[in-house]
């Protein structure tokens, strides 16, 4: 008869390869981009611009990094199209307290702030007012875990 302890050990083997058994996760995108729609559909270069959210028209479109990205107005798409990483938002548009605290979240277009010239979204206003308590200290954590936190 084998004993609980001796068949214990003896599967350490198959415990060991299980690991490589089970279905691998698939990483998270680059860019957070529901459907394909890069912050549900608003415009980044209006957060700059306009200092507010604006919804995007699917007539302004551009496809950069994946997605599709809509703006109110051909000038605001030429605008990211010329230079996109100045407009895109931080971490790919994922939440930027979630990043710090290291996962992902998605964003609501209108939880968003803009420091030292770049744009960081959360998943609430509620959210929002948790990560402005350090933004500093923030930034610097959900830089340390970005892109790693994609998987």
């Amino acid at each position: 008869m084998i004993s609980r302890r001796t068949f214990l050990v003896g599967t350490g083997a198959l415990a060991a390869a299980a690991p490589f058994a089970a279905p691998a996760l698939a990483a998270e995108p680059a860019i957070y981009a529901k459907r394909g729609l890069a912050i549900r559909g608003y415009d980044p270069v209006a957060y700059f611009e306009d200092g507010k959210p604006a919804k995007g028209n699917a007539a302004y479109a551009h496809t950069w990094n994946g997605a599709e990205w809509r703006f109110d107005s051909d000038a605001h798409r030429a605008s990211f199209a010329a230079n996109p990483e100045a407009y895109a938002p931080q971490y790919g548009g994922y939440c930027a307290w979630a990043v710090a605290e290291g996962y992902t979240a998605s964003t609501d277009p209108d939880a968003w702030k803009i420091v030292d010239g770049k744009l960081y979204m959360n998943f609430s206003k509620r959210v929002q007012r948790r990560w402005e308590k350090d933004i500093p200290g923030n930034i610097t954590r959900a830089n340390g875990n970005w892109p790693k936190v994609l998987g």
